[in-house]
């Protein structure tokens, strides 16, 4: 069992990026040296308090000759948070192919994140602070600006890149990215609404969220975050994201689904 705490300055529930970096965390220091995770699958069950430790329960699922699975449970004394599945690989060599990454102009073109807040800083609640380990710039125009404009399209996109220098170790840079997906994917749902948090009237919960590393990438170098929403429907959102390197390279893919409603905000137990 692995313990985990949240930052002095946190929302008033545990950021789900946070659990999924600390959940493939606690499942990497199972797995035998050499394997690294290539996929994560986080199913969520309900919000954590971010005053109080959680406690990550590592499952040994698989460990085969090339693969191996884990299994991690996230509790608060009694109280199931979410459970995680993370697969693990040897290295492995093979054939290769991907999509082209989409023309964007560098990131010193855009302005930072605090810059491009401005007078909105205060009206965000605790996002600021959940983005604050990361130097994230808008590619496109900031979401909150897109949505005062009414439905547009449902996409978005960010340079990003982990403000601290990281240990050379894999799992430095796939845990911190891990934490990344979950910053701007779910915009991409709002945007196509018109409607942004702490703006208008919307209720919206991650209930599921996965990742895929396909290549070895930092996280504190410059990665392209391109998000989008193919559909909204019957309450819930899907957002995909991709991850390009400066060098054009997909290092990793995201898909999340979320409760999504429009209206007063609604309690946790609605999910």
């Amino acid at each position: 069992m692995f313990r985990g705490h949240s930052p002095a300055a946190a929302p008033p529930r545990v950021f789900g990026g946070q659990l999924l970096a600390q959940a493939l965390t606690a499942a990497s220091r199972t797995v035998p040296g050499g394997r690294t995770a290539h996929a994560a699958q986080i199913v969520f069950l309900r919000g954590a308090d971010p005053a109080r430790p959680l406690d990550f329960h590592v499952q040994d699922l698989h460990d085969g000759r090339s693969f191996g699975v884990r299994q991690v449970a996230v509790r608060q004394g009694e109280r199931a948070v979410c459970t995680v599945t993370v697969s693990f690989q040897d290295t492995e060599q093979g054939p290769e192919h991907a999509v082209t990454a989409p023309a964007a102009p560098p990131p010193d073109r855009w302005p930072t994140y605090a810059h491009a807040l401005g007078p909105m800083s205060g009206r965000l609640g605790a996002i600021p602070d959940v983005v604050r380990p990361f130097d994230l710039r808008y590619e496109t125009e900031p979401p909150w600006a897109g949505a005062a404009r009414g439905p547009g399209r449902p996409a978005h996109r960010a340079w990003l890149r982990a403000v601290e220098r990281l240990p050379d170790t894999p799992l430095s840079h796939q845990a911190a990215l891990a934490y990344a997906t979950d910053l701007t994917l779910v915009d991409s749902i709002l945007l196509g609404h018109g409607v942004y948090w702490g703006l208008d009237p919307v209720t919206m919960v991650s209930l599921n969220h996965s990742v895929w590393f396909h290549r070895p990438f930092r996280a504190d170098t410059w990665l392209l975050y391109d998000c989008e929403s193919p559909t909204a429907g019957q309450g819930r959102g899907l957002a995909c994201g991709r991850f390009f390197d400066e060098d054009g390279r997909l290092v990793a893919s995201v898909v999340q689904e979320a409760l999504f409603r429009l209206g007063p905000r609604g309690h946790e137990g609605a999910r």
